[in-house]
């Protein structure tokens, strides 16, 4: 079975699942419509996520049999795009969409909530969990409560991801003078790496 064909199985499957969102009860004053808004809403996330993630795979794979250590300039043509596009789907959305580890290189990869490391925490107990959805209201530092549905989904380590996220004393130069508190190396292959995170907020008539 192909990548892609095994990624929109994936896709197709957590949809599948999504549709249970209407015993939620965060959406439970909503009509036929507006259900119907949010599990497509939903859904679009999950095909969304899935085509950030081929993205982030495919940049990844140039980096197999290079003969030179990456660079800035390779930072920029093959991981700055992915956190790009996560920005985009936000601004594009309405969505809060991250990329979340807890060997973070980024310090604003960080978990930012209970809900970030919990969700972190069953990816690593379960290797064969692909994503999920939980509702969830989160807090801002205002103190202003949002509610809405949280989707996660894995990132493993692959192959090419040693370049930069292999062993300590073997990380690129820039990595070392640009991330002094770096903590994303000595990974393996298949490891977790971390997750995408997005927060769909709950419709006005919802909350």
């Amino acid at each position: 079975m192909g990548t892609l064909l095994r990624r929109v199985i994936g896709a197709i499957l957590a949809i599948v699942v999504l549709m249970a969102i209407d015993h939620t009860p965060a959406y439970a004053g909503l009509n036929e419509a507006e259900l119907a808004t949010v599990v497509q809403e939903l859904s679009t996330a999950v095909v969304e996520i899935e085509s950030l993630d081929a993205l982030r795979s495919g940049l990844a794979a140039t980096l197999e049999g290079a003969a030179t250590e990456p660079t800035m300039q390779t930072f920029k043509e093959v991981c700055k795009p992915v956190g790009m596009r996560a920005k985009q789907l936000s601004e594009e959305q309405g969505w809060q969409v991250r990329q979340v580890a807890q060997k973070y290189r980024n310090p604003e990869h960080a978990p930012a909530n209970l809900y970030e490391w919990q969700a972190l925490e069953q990816f690593q107990k379960h290797s064969e969990l692909t994503g999920f959805w939980q509702p969830e209201t989160l807090t801002d530092a205002a103190g202003n409560s949002q509610p809405g549905i949280h989707y996660y989904r894995r990132i493993d380590v692959e192959p090419s991801c040693l370049a930069c996220h292999g062993a300590k004393d073997g990380r690129p130069q820039f990595v070392k003078e640009r991330y002094p508190q770096d903590l994303a190396y000595n990974f393996q292959p298949g490891d977790l790496r971390g997750m995408y995170s997005v927060f769909i907020p709950a419709l006005q008539s919802a909350q």
